[in-house]
């Protein structure tokens, strides 16, 4: 699969992201395998506390204040000899192409405190004021590659569809990754009411969500026939409330619609499932999916 993060040799980066690359380590299903490798030599309970793949690139992009938590700091240093956790999330102005030698002769920053989670949180990690600014920042690429399973519902499902390529999905689903995708029904009378409400011509969002469904189908066509069952296309007559993703059972990003606004315009929230933690707002949106995928209408080719 295509190295999204490749880029001129003037790409800056941190650290961190300068020796994944080294050891072709930065892509999030690799590095997952080998942050439990050394997490089982620490302490075997460590083992799955891998970041989610929204973290993971985070932690990449350096959009990150202080460090992660302790357990994570003492896993990259067990991963990365001679580094500490402080120096791996620097920036390195070498350029990507250059991998630089542990700093081992240096003396040790002093240690920064792990920044701690907002209380209250509820497992919101970040939250974008529209659409177009969540994408920005984790596209459909970063989303979707190397995910296991992916369960969407909205109303025309454009980040699937349109936004991620079609070799990319078919590459998915060949290697096992299941695809549940939930459309706001064409036909129905839920999606006749969403168009009055945008102010939008009469069967806009009727033809849109028509062409999309129409790709996944023809997509799921010429997938091999053990690859076929891993693509599900079915469809709600609801009002349209949320534009759901949960990738992973670890990530889930949530985008309500809005009265009179489209859906570019919505708000974006993130939320990651913490380990050990009580339930929050993940498990609440995931729950949703899974209530309307149960009461939904399969579509047939």
């Amino acid at each position: 699969m295509a190295d999204h993060d490749a880029g001129p040799v003037t790409e800056k980066a941190n650290v961190l992201k300068v020796l994944l690359k080294q050891r072709h380590l930065q892509g999030h299903r690799a590095f997952c395998r080998e942050y439990d490798k050394h997490a089982a030599k620490i302490d075997d309970t460590l083992k799955g506390g891998y970041p989610s793949k929204a973290q993971f690139y985070r932690w990449l992009s350096g959009d990150v204040r202080g460090l992660p938590y302790a357990d994570h700091c003492r896993i990259l240093e067990s991963m990365f000899p001679g580094w500490t956790a402080e120096q791996l999330f620097q920036e390195h102005t070498g350029g990507i192409g250059f991998v630089p030698e542990p700093p081992s002769t240096k003396p040790a920053a002093p240690a920064a405190p792990p920044v701690a989670r907002a209380e209250g949180m509820a497992d919101v990690t970040a939250v974008f004021t529209t659409r177009p600014e969540f994408s920005h920042e984790m596209p459909p690429h970063r989303l979707f590659d190397d995910a296991d399973s992916i369960s969407i519902v909205g109303l025309s499902l454009n980040a699937l569809c349109q936004q991620y390529s079609d070799r990319s999905l078919t590459d998915l689903l060949e290697n096992g990754t299941t695809v549940r995708a939930l459309f706001l029904d064409p036909a129905g009378e839920y999606i006749k009411a969403r168009e009055r409400e945008e102010g939008l011509p009469q069967d806009v969002l009727t033809t849109l969500t028509t062409l999309n469904m129409q790709t996944l189908q023809r997509l799921q066509s010429k997938l091999s026939p053990s690859a076929r069952e891993n693509l599900q296309i079915r469809t709600y007559d609801e009002p349209v409330r949320f534009n759901i993703t949960v990738i992973d059972n670890d990530t889930c990003v949530v985008q309500p619609y809005l009265p009179d606004a489209r859906g570019v315009e919505s708000p974006t929230l993130v939320m990651e499932r913490q380990a050990g933690k009580p339930a929050g707002l993940f498990d609440t949106f995931s729950q949703v999916f899974e209530s309307m995928w149960a009461r939904s209408t399969e579509v047939t080719a």
